[in-house]
């Protein structure tokens, strides 16, 4: 079961300089009362929730003795409430993700598709399942139902048992690193929503981001990454970055490690994709090292490299524009 969340004390802070900016510049005049609780306890369930997979009527009929106390919590930054519900969110979605890879390991073959079933895809307004057993169900048919469009799509069994493992595996691991600020950030916007959909919070790793993108620039060594089951791959270089200037990273290798200077080695393995990001990233002219495994099986290679970091431009992100002229023939 993952650690369960704690509001901090800097989130409180937030909530109170959020809501004061709400009520003193947005166009839209709301006050904090029952109407404007309810409908913030209806958009942070449906973040959560829009697909009704997770919480059961239980689980409901819990929260919504929450639904008109969430104005009171708002107006004492008393972010408690949110985080009960969060904590749940968590704590069910595991549940999910367990349950979903048990049956995996089970086969395709357990699956009878001559059997007369019918699933239900769009449950935005379904209603919430009435237990635990009720949802066994609707994910035992979700696989079901994945199975056999892998299948349809010329998957092999084998194939299509460990693709499945592999993803809700990563499924599961990402929901267990989930952290404070990111359910501060979900209940945050299920605030600004009620506002108006337009105007979002962002936590301070995404507004950092956000300005990266809107300057086309960062310090850095110029490498895309992604997360891959517990590792962090190189997508690719940015041509002409620090990384591609130096040569010795390469796209489809593995980083497992990352130091600062000469500084000890952090094993990142198992990290969240935004937290290796941000110890690789740092001010221009400071030195990263980082830990490589390139290749795989027999042939995998294990590297430390040093990159220097420097300003990244990133171009290919820019908005670009062509004007095309087209002679057309004339009239007769």
């Amino acid at each position: 079961p993952a650690k369960l969340l704690e509001p901090a004390s800097e989130h409180q802070l937030t909530n109170r300089a959020v809501v004061h900016h709400l009520y003193q510049y947005h166009y839209s005049r709301k006050y904090l009362n029952d109407e404007f609780s309810g409908k913030v306890f209806d958009r942070y369930l449906e973040i959560l929730d829009n697909t009704r997979s997770y919480f059961t009527q239980s689980d409901i009929q819990e929260f919504e003795k929450l639904r008109f106390k969430l104005d009171d919590a708002i107006k004492t930054n008393d972010l408690d409430p949110a985080f009960v519900i969060y904590n749940r969110y968590q704590t069910r979605a595991i549940e999910r993700l367990d349950f979903a890879i048990d049956i995996v390991k089970g086969g395709v073959k357990q699956f009878n598709f001559k059997k007369d079933e019918s699933l239900e895809l769009d449950r935005e307004k379904a209603p919430w399942a009435k237990n635990a057993k009720e949802l066994d169900q609707l994910w035992r048919k979700r696989l079901k139902n994945t199975v056999l469009n892998l299948k349809l799509a010329g998957k092999e069994d084998d194939k299509i048992q460990e693709l499945l493992e592999k993803r809700y595996g990563s499924q599961l691991n990402r929901i267990k690193q989930i952290n404070a600020e990111d359910a501060f950030q979900t209940y945050m916007n299920a605030i600004t929503y009620t506002f108006d959909p337009h105007t979002q919070y962002m936590s301070p790793r995404n507004s950092e981001n956000f300005n990266i993108n809107m300057s086309l620039s960062l310090q850095g060594i110029g490498a895309v990454l992604r997360s891959e089951n517990e590792n962090t791959i190189v997508e690719r270089l940015v041509t002409g970055g620090p990384a591609d200037k130096a040569g010795e990273l390469k796209p489809s290798d593995k980083i497992v490690g990352v130091a600062q200077g000469d500084k000890d080695i952090v094993d990142v393995i198992g990290w969240r994709l935004d937290e290796v990001v941000d110890l690789i990233r740092g001010p221009k002219d400071s030195t990263v090292r980082l830990d490589i495994v390139s290749g795989s099986g027999q042939t995998e290679t294990h590297k430390t490299i040093s990159i220097v970091r420097d300003e990244v431009k990133l171009e290919d992100r820019a908005a670009q524009s062509e004007v095309i002229e087209i002679k057309r023939p004339e009239k007769s």
